[in-house]
């Protein structure tokens, strides 16, 4: 998914935002009419294909079993310590399995001539085209323009992809966190116009974030989710910028925000820099009581903070910016639902965000996009073949309180 976020100042000066999800491109493309056939083309695959997957090492070449990680109880407390201790084998047992049963229910209930071109096209424009169409987006002309750039689940193939395409390696400095984490592969980043921001980004303040969690409080996150920068404009204005991806029920969500502002807050250098903050918060319309971020509850916290957003001070909780439902094909069986159910049981949210001080900018404009033509259409389950995002591009344009200049937003 790719989520953009953009912002203007009065040169202009631009923000964009990105969630992108982005999978190594290992999908298998060989027959599997069989279980047979599936059982040892995975088997190979599992344990005896090397993956090179860059890392703070260099590259390293593994088979795809050394790459799964421990689940920890501390990010999913619901599984027990034992559970804990012996993920990496229930990992491998589990996928298995699944991928088994997924096999299965294919040649069951489909043909192989008919199932397997269909999950190639899928996966040719969802997934192995996705990084490319990614990009194709942002060197669009209604985004190539942008300042900032905040990319959210993002690889460091990515990263390689975009420094080799000339308008963007040319245009932008690429910011990635010091502790990017290449085997989860998910991580928040920021690409700084060179024209608006010529040194790039000052300072990377992220662990100073993370320090700032209230003590005692265990906080949702993984490497990589949040990224905080300090930058000086053109014009010698200082910014805090930052991006972040929210766990799934948005309760790092608030936990974060605090934690930057505490962090600006308590530290003099920082006291006169401007916030601007693009995140996917996943937040709900209708949230679990204690288990979601409700959207409602989440304005009044940036309120509290003296912040607002693109959507003001009271965000509307039907302005959806995801749209999407899960098939039985995939493994969060707890997001799956019937094509029937798709609406009511699908991911239906108002979940992105641009953040700024209520002080200093008000919006003047703003729009969503989940066509990559500057163009939103509601009800349209997304991602498409065309939009390679499952949230939508959300963009503002901000004007200053005070006659300092114009700062317009897009994320």
């Amino acid at each position: 998914p790719a989520k953009f976020f953009d912002l203007f100042y009065h040169f202009p000066f631009t923000w964009m935002s990105t969630k992108i999800v982005e999978k190594n491109d290992t999908q298998y493309d060989g027959d599997l009419s069989t279980l047979d056939q599936w059982w040892s083309a995975w088997e190979t695959f599992m344990f005896d294909t090397p993956l090179e997957i860059e890392t703070k090492k260099g590259m390293q070449t593994n088979p795809p079993y050394k790459l799964l990680q421990p689940i920890k109880k501390s990010k999913y407390p619901d599984i027990t310590e034992e559970e804990e201790k012996v993920s990496l084998p229930l990992q491998t047992m589990c996928g298995a399995i699944f991928d088994a049963i997924l096999v299965h229910i294919m040649n069951t209930v489909s043909t192989p001539d008919e199932w397997q071109p269909l999950k190639k096209t899928i996966v040719d424009n969802l997934n192995k085209k996705k990084v490319p169409r990614t990009l194709d987006i942002l060197e669009t002309e209604t985004y190539a323009n942008s300042d900032i750039i905040a990319l959210q689940e993002v690889s460091s193939s990515l990263i390689d992809q975009a420094k080799s395409r000339k308008i963007l390696d040319e245009s932008f400095w690429i910011v990635a966190p010091a502790d990017m984490d290449a085997v989860r592969d998910q991580n928040s980043i920021i690409f700084l116009r060179k024209a608006t921001f010529p040194n790039g980004a000052n300072s990377e303040i992220t662990s100073m974030v993370e320090a700032s969690f209230e003590e005692g409080i265990k906080v949702p996150i993984a490497k990589g989710d949040i990224l905080v920068v300090t930058a000086t404009d053109r014009d010698g204005v200082d910014f805090v910028i930052a991006s972040f991806h929210g766990d799934t029920n948005g309760l790092a969500t608030k936990p974060v925000l605090s934690a930057i502002m505490k962090t600006i807050a308590s530290n003099e250098s920082l006291s006169e820099h401007i916030l601007v903050f693009g995140l996917d918060a996943n937040t709900y319309e209708n949230a679990k009581p204690g288990k979601q971020q409700d959207v409602l509850d989440w304005g009044k916290h940036y309120v509290s903070h003296g912040l607002t957003s693109c959507w003001g001070d009271v965000p509307d909780p039907k302005n959806y910016t995801t749209y999407n439902s899960r098939t039985y094909l995939q493994p969060q069986l707890n997001k799956a639902c019937k094509m029937s159910d798709k609406r009511a049981n699908g991911d239906v949210n108002p979940k992105d965000f641009i953040l700024f001080d209520k002080s200093q900018f008000e919006v003047e404009s703003m729009w969503k996009d989940n066509t990559g033509d500057k163009n939103y259409i509601e009800d349209m389950a997304f991602p498409t073949l065309k939009f390679p995002s499952d949230h939508g591009i959300l963009a503002a344009i901000l004007g200053p309180v005070t006659p300092t200049g114009d700062l317009s937003c897009e994320a």
